[in-house]
């Protein structure tokens, strides 16, 4: 059945009004995305236009040069890192936060997600002065850790987002079949949080790849990440190479957030297939 099948003229035009609004405003946020992005096909070396010519001279040097690949290998290396870390410590704590009476959730749950409030470079400088004296400066386990610490909140509220509706009669019904909490854990909680893990730990890779604040105060010369590289070429030179590397960077993670909203999808039709 359409959506208001009998609307008179007056709600149509505000409609009508309603969506070119927000249509004009998704404009102003990526027009100057949109603006930009033709520029890595640019023949020439400059940031102008009209464009002179087509090339993928700019996506070659990206994809072959050392100081590009290196940048590329560590922010991958790191951020595989971080996803698998930060999602393992993000669903234990949603599955603790699940709890019906677990204490002082408010609390806790402030404490754990005070890394997305909180300003990133305040974070950077506050990890740099405790990595310093603990001797965390310029090493990937310093970098990792940084990174899962603003990656986890996310797995956290993902994963509890698909808690919310979860049955704890199913898991006290195996329980009293005589099911240990292993294979509870492993049969039932798990098949149905699975979309809201890897929900999580897509959000954690993306922001481990796309961080570069935190890895200007903790990263060396060699844990240099992509985003790093970019941040220095933008200060060093202008390149279309770096736009390049955007254009990678956002045609990648437009990908990861398609899957995040089919993973979104299937796990609210578990929820109804549950509830039902």
């Amino acid at each position: 059945m359409a959506a208001f099948p009998y609307a008179s003229p007056i709600e149509k035009g505000w409609r009508y009004l309603h969506r070119l609004i927000c249509g004009m405003v998704i404009l102003f946020l990526i027009g100057p995305i949109l603006t930009v992005l033709p520029l890595s096909f640019n023949s020439i070396p400059f940031f102008a236009y009209p464009m002179q010519g087509f090339t993928l001279r700019w996506y070659q040097e990206f994809f072959l040069a050392e100081r590009w690949q290196t940048g590329l290998h560590n922010s991958v290396f790191i951020a595989i890192s971080v996803t698998l870390l930060s999602t393992i410590l993000g669903t234990l704590a949603a599955l603790g936060l699940s709890r019906p009476h677990f204490p002082c959730r408010a609390a806790v749950t402030s404490i754990l997600i005070s890394p997305m409030i909180v300003p990133v470079i305040i974070t950077a400088v506050a990890v740099y002065f405790f990595y310093a004296d603990v001797g965390l400066l310029n090493s990937y386990i310093g970098l990792i850790l940084a990174h899962t610490t603003l990656a986890t909140p996310f797995v956290v509220i993902t994963v509890t987002a698909t808690l919310i509706g979860f049955d704890h009669s199913l898991t006290r019904a195996a329980a009293g079949l005589g099911a240990p909490p292993i294979t509870v854990f492993y049969k039932i909680t798990l098949p149905l949080i699975f979309p809201g893990m890897i929900s999580g730990a897509l959000l954690a890779f993306l922001t481990s790849f796309d961080e570069v604040v935190v890895a200007l105060f903790v990263a060396g010369p060699e844990q240099r990440t992509l985003p790093k590289v970019m941040f220095a070429g933008v200060r060093e030179y202008l390149s279309p190479t770096i736009i390049a590397a955007a254009t990678v960077l956002i045609v990648f993670s437009i990908a990861m957030l398609a899957a995040i909203e089919l993973l979104r999808r299937r796990s609210e039709r578990l929820r109804g297939i549950r509830n039902n």
